[in-house]
């Protein structure tokens, strides 16, 4: 598999097969992972991998969390407030399809319901935490954003599937007890990875992308 491949290939997968990822995969693919770019070679980014017993403590105790109702302080805005077209409408458009094709209803239920589904990795076998230290600024968190990829990319070629999900910037407290995770580090991003379930209406739609006529601006050609 080349590159353009694995790109055209990635997705976001939102339902997983019951079925392990030896821990000795993950480990390959974050070491070559941490071939990703940082500036100053800084390779700021911090890994909680979870799997068998414990993701699966880990699940319940967040579901527990919700079911009494309790609620965090989130780490950051994953969007920004007030978000502006066209990302708002780009935002909306995916949520729409995410509804459509599991036909959940889009109201508070549907979307507690899709949370609940969210923040039990989708059912994938191995979850893991991104996480940076608090004094790096937005060039770190975009080098973590390349790590991220990087690991991304390399699931597709094994065969496995991911989802990034900053949605647990909404569970940072309990995250960074359960993982023993420092205070001085800010929970960035949590991910599934596991085998996609291919028949799974989760995994029914696919989202577009705008073309460089968009986005690009070509000067001195």
């Amino acid at each position: 598999m080349n590159v353009s491949d694995a790109v055209r290939q990635r997705h976001s997968v939102r339902a997983f097969l019951d079925r392990p990822v030896e821990a000795s995969v993950v480990r390959d693919m974050l070491e070559l992972a941490a071939r990703s770019p940082s500036g100053g070679n800084l390779q700021p980014w911090l890994v909680h991998v979870l799997g068998g017993e414990r993701l699966q403590a880990f699940k319940g105790l967040i579901a527990a969390k919700m079911d009494a109702g309790e609620k965090e302080t989130p780490e950051y805005n994953v969007y920004p407030p007030n978000l502006w077209d066209p990302l708002r409408g780009r935002r909306s458009e995916a949520a729409g399809r995410r509804f459509r094709a599991t036909s959940i209803t889009d109201d508070p239920d549907g979307q507690r319901q899709m949370q609940r589904v969210n923040f039990a990795f989708f059912g994938a076998p191995v979850g893991l935490f991104f996480s940076i230290d608090r004094r790096a600024g937005p060039p770190q968190w975009a080098d973590v954003g390349m790590f991220m990829q990087t690991f991304m990319l390399l699931a597709v070629e094994r065969g496995l599937a991911t989802c990034p999900q900053m949605i647990w910037a909404n569970w940072p407290r309990t995250i960074a007890s359960f993982m023993e995770i420092p205070d001085s580090h800010i929970m960035y991003s949590g991910m599934s990875l596991g085998y996609a379930d291919t028949g799974s209406a989760w995994n029914a739609f696919r989202t577009e992308r705008e073309t460089p006529e968009s986005f690009a601006h070509f000067i001195g050609f």
